[in-house]
């Protein structure tokens, strides 16, 4: 491999020549030979974004030279085209607050910007990645700006996926609408519920998770980009704020302001927190919904056996015929995960110190990859199971008639305690409770048929 020479604060180093990324991308690579894992593509587009709306911010206001300012605003739409991302080399742990990151962003601006100028990459000799890219900027007010556009542009994709998984569940609620079956407290007998009624409870936990998430993305459109290192706005000037934060507006389409307080912004993470809270509280209604949907379909002859999943794939290497709910599995499983990114979060947001919060890049990561995998099966879990989800109506019929709880209903009219003694005969001979009323007298058989009809039991009373 061919190397090139290049020079920072701390001396020389060799750096492959074919390589976008400087010498200080390079001390990290060496440094943080951590996990492998990297930001994700949407920290690039925003660290893009930052730059190019700085560089025309520069140029508007004169402290840039034109033909600077426009090949950096180049480089940067090739790295909003994808291009170079395989330039973007630092570990997400790494050194703190996403410096090495932040200088890969710069480093990377720098040399494409140098190429479109004539130069070769390694040389800065017109664009320079601290002097010319990160002009007016620090670490601390383009990091967390960046995790808030990214978070934001994470967010269209979660809220589609959970809308059609919510319009899934409710063609289900309308399909099952007169579908009875046996309710369930504390997994015994309960009394009769419709099988819609559930499944459209399960919609309205959805829309009110995604309405949550839609909510805590709402702050993340206040900026501190302006504020450099502390939120004082040193080696800025005014009106570069404003001017580069209304391109961002622009060019993103969003509502993007500047943060009510520069130091406060800097300072705290608590909007990560926010919305990573909302996304472990979507994760838990998906874990709940996921285990009832896994109850249910249990069988086919030893569990409830009152709603059949879609058959996806085989579900054993050793029992033939066996098929296993994969997909409410799968949603436990990135439940699970998405739960563990919150905590992570939580622990990193709590652990700013004065001026600055250096945990970014762990929130950055634990925050979109909990975004993606939300996003990922929430649209899966739709298409590929609930949509085609169908109830046994025999199954549910039986169970529902078949419910100690119905004797619930008798309680005004032969009191508690005889109630109680027609539910434990039930028990014992395996009569319906329905047919020991009536052997026994205890009221008119049509009267109990009426009293006990699992379909009039389950409607909701106002």
């Amino acid at each position: 491999m061919a190397f090139r020479t290049e020079r920072d604060s701390l001396g020389t180093k060799r750096v492959p020549s074919g390589a976008y990324y400087g010498i200080q991308t390079f001390r990290a690579v060496e440094n943080f030979p951590i996990s492998g894992l990297r930001l994700q593509p949407e920290m690039i587009r925003a660290f893009a974004f930052i730059k190019k709306a700085a560089a025309c911010a520069h140029a508007a206001a004169g402290r840039l030279p034109a033909r600077h300012a426009r090949a950096i605003m180049r480089a940067c739409d090739e790295l909003l085209a994808g291009k170079f991302a395989d330039q973007f080399v630092i570990d997400v742990y790494q050194a703190g607050a996403g410096t090495s990151f932040h200088m890969n962003a710069n480093e990377v601006i720098a040399n494409r910007a140098n190429e479109l100028l004539g130069a070769r990459k390694g040389t800065y000799r017109h664009v320079r990645p601290n002097d010319h890219v990160n002009m007016a900027q620090s670490t601390n007010d383009t990091f967390p700006t960046a995790i808030r556009l990214a978070c934001l542009m994470a967010h269209p994709p979660l809220e589609q996926a959970m809308r059609r998984l919510t319009r899934a569940l409710r063609g289900r609620a309308r399909a099952f609408d007169r579908v009875v079956k046996a309710g369930r407290t504390h997994l015994q007998d309960a009394v009769p519920v419709r099988l819609g009624r559930e499944f459209g409870a399960y919609a309205l936990a959805m829309e009110k998770a995604r309405k949550a998430i839609a909510a805590s993305t709402e702050p993340l459109h206040e900026l501190n980009l302006g504020g450099t290192a502390v939120g004082s706005g040193m080696n800025a000037y005014p009106g570069y704020r404003r001017r580069a934060i209304r391109a961002l507006s622009q060019w993103m389409r969003l509502r993007l302001r500047p943060a009510q307080d520069m130091q406060e912004r800097t300072q705290s993470m608590a909007d990560f927190g926010r919305l990573s809270g909302s996304l472990r509280a979507c994760a838990l209604e998906l874990i709940r919904i996921a285990n009832d949907l896994r109850l249910m379909a249990s069988g086919p002859n030893t569990g409830f056996g009152e709603i059949d999943l879609p058959v996806v794939q085989p579900g054993s290497s050793i029992m033939p015929g066996k098929v296993n709910p994969v997909m409410p599995e799968m949603v436990d499983m990135v439940g699970f995960q998405v739960l563990g990114h919150d905590a992570t979060v939580a622990y990193a947001v709590q652990a700013g110190q004065l001026e600055l919060n250096v945990m970014m890049p762990v929130i950055a990561y634990n925050l979109l990859q909990a975004m993606h995998l939300l996003a990922r099966a929430a649209h899966v879990f739709a298409v590929k199971c609930v949509q085609g989800i169908a109830a046994n109506r025999q199954r549910c019929d039986w169970l529902a008639h078949r419910s100690l709880a119905l004797v619930t209903a008798l309680n005004p009219h032969i009191g508690y305690l005889n109630a109680a003694k027609v539910a434990k005969e039930s028990l014992r001979t395996g009569q319906s409770p329905l047919e020991l009323v009536i052997a026994h007298g205890l009221m008119p058989p049509a009267a109990a048929r009426r009293l006990l009809d699992p379909h009039a039991l389950s409607r909701t009373i106002a």
